[in-house]
């Protein structure tokens, strides 16, 4: 099934193309101040990521895979699969970008946290069927040329009965509608691959599941990045009018669309 939309995409992406671009922007962040790859500089990215993304905590229930097999794919730096492993979980952490995976490795080092990271194409896991009770799979879908191929892989490993949390873009969000309408900034929309789905199409995707549940998140929070009359704009007028709003009207319209599966 090939995906309904995309906002970027060459004509022909590669899974390389895509590699070599994580591994030139992974380090990346606006927010932080310290070089990458330092304790400081994970430090500052995760108190970014889980302010803007408050929403994560309560999402995904670490403490539920105490003592559980959890596979990350994509796992970029570390930072979420870091929570997994602080909460009791057995972790492995797959990403296609080598930059990302020592970067992991060094995120886990500073932490004294335990686990085993590998550069793997998610499309292609070189992992034994059912070997995992839950896959978490955030902000890599809609960068990959074949998401639903990951999917299927994603299936593969996980064990009967086994979860998974993973999570796309919505096509319907406000932040797409921002970007239509004012041209706002999205992170990493230069990349080769950049998919957007409604919460029909990403249902569709998921069918080989047993059970498939789909929750749409990440709302407006003030951002800490962007200045100028653009970021007061956003800040102090769009945030404030938009969680105004009834919830009913607005909740459809997160940005990030949740799976949560069973095989």
């Amino acid at each position: 099934m090939k995906a309904a939309h995309s906002i970027s995409r060459a004509s022909d992406p590669s899974i390389e193309a895509v590699r070599n671009f994580w591994n030139n922007h992974v380090h990346e962040w606006k927010i932080a101040k310290s070089p990458a790859g330092t304790k400081e500089f994970f430090e500052e990215i995760e108190e970014y990521r889980y302010d803007k993304l408050h929403y994560l905590e309560d999402a995904i229930g670490f403490e539920r895979f105490a003592g559980k097999t959890v596979l990350d794919v994509g796992c970029g730096v570390g930072n979420d699969l870091a929570r997994f492993a602080k909460a009791g979980a057995i972790v492995t952490g797959i990403d296609l970008a080598e930059h990302s995976v020592q970067l992991a490795r060094d995120n886990f080092s500073f932490r004294g946290l335990e686990g085993d990271f590998y550069q793997m194409d998610g499309e292609k896991l070189s992992l034994p069927d059912a070997s995992f009770d839950a896959v978490f799979c955030h902000t890599v879908l809609h960068f990959t040329p074949h998401p639903e191929m990951m999917i299927a892989e994603i299936r593969r490993v996980l064990k009967p009965g086994g979860e998974g949390i993973l999570m796309t873009v919505n096509r319907h969000s406000w932040m797409i509608f921002l970007y239509q309408k004012m041209n706002i900034e999205i992170d990493h929309l230069d990349s080769p691959v950049f998919f957007t789905y409604s919460s029909r199409e990403f249902e569709k995707m998921l069918n080989p599941f047993r059970e498939v549940r789909i929750v749409a998140h990440r709302f407006p929070v003030r951002t800490k990045v962007h200045k100028g009359l653009k970021g007061k704009l956003f800040n102090f007028l769009f945030v404030d009018l938009f969680n105004a709003l009834p919830k009913s009207l607005v909740r459809k319209t997160g940005h990030h669309l949740i799976a949560y599966v069973k095989k």
